[in-house]
């Protein structure tokens, strides 16, 4: 499997949509992406297998700080850049994350990996992705909230330099369930980024 990482497209929302429903299956009311697609702060990413296709159209890619993100994987670790992957048919989408930008704070509205792929180390590459991306968007330090009873995912953002920043009381409208607020220091200062490289060749290892 070769994967890769681009800007979210209309063509994609069926297959987002059932990731989301996969991944949140409780989560009500849905996120709207298509409306989100529309939003200027919100910028979203998908990760696909570039060697699994599904028969239809799919958009022009569009250049810019998501063309750019084939410079995630270093050449030779077995990953293909974007503009390399066959554009006539719809990409197979494995997993999608998302950040809001606010002044110089990215906030991360979800990750989601479809349940077939996961426990590979996808969702840790989704997630340097989009820290990438917000250190592209000039945010200096990111946030998100993440269910008290998640704990493997709580671990995961923990290793990446999120530390528990806050609580929000009843968040969660289907069970009402307690959100743990995380943030990262300035996500630009030396030490978080030598760490993140460090987990960066860590996840790129698992690949090559």
């Amino acid at each position: 499997m070769t994967y890769c990482i681009r800007r979210m497209e209309k063509s994609d929302l069926s297959q987002v949509n059932e990731i989301d429903h996969e991944a949140f299956p409780t989560q009500w009311p849905p996120p709207n992406y298509r409306q989100e697609l529309q939003n200027q702060l919100a910028h979203y990413i998908v990760l696909y297998d570039n060697t699994r296709t599904l028969e239809s159209p799919v958009a022009k890619h569009r250049p810019g700080i998501f063309g750019r993100l084939s410079r995630f994987w270093r050449p030779g670790d077995g990953h293909t850049p974007e503009s390399a992957a066959p554009r006539h048919t719809t990409q197979y989408i494995i997993g999608f994350s998302g950040i809001w930008m606010m002044a110089d704070e990215a906030h991360i509205t979800n990750i989601a990996v479809r349940q077939e792929f996961r426990g590979r180390g996808l969702g840790e590459m989704l997630l340097i992705a989009t820290i990438d991306i917000a250190r592209e968007l000039k945010a200096s330090l990111m946030t998100l909230e993440v269910r008290a009873s998640n704990v493997a995912a709580q671990k995961l953002y923990g290793k990446y330099g999120f530390a528990q920043a806050g609580l929000r009381r009843g968040y969660y409208l289907d069970n009402h369930e307690d959100a743990i607020i995380m943030s990262t220091e300035s996500i630009d200062s030396p030490a978080f980024q030598a760490h993140l490289q460090e987990l960066r060749q860590a996840v790129a290892r698992k690949f090559s």
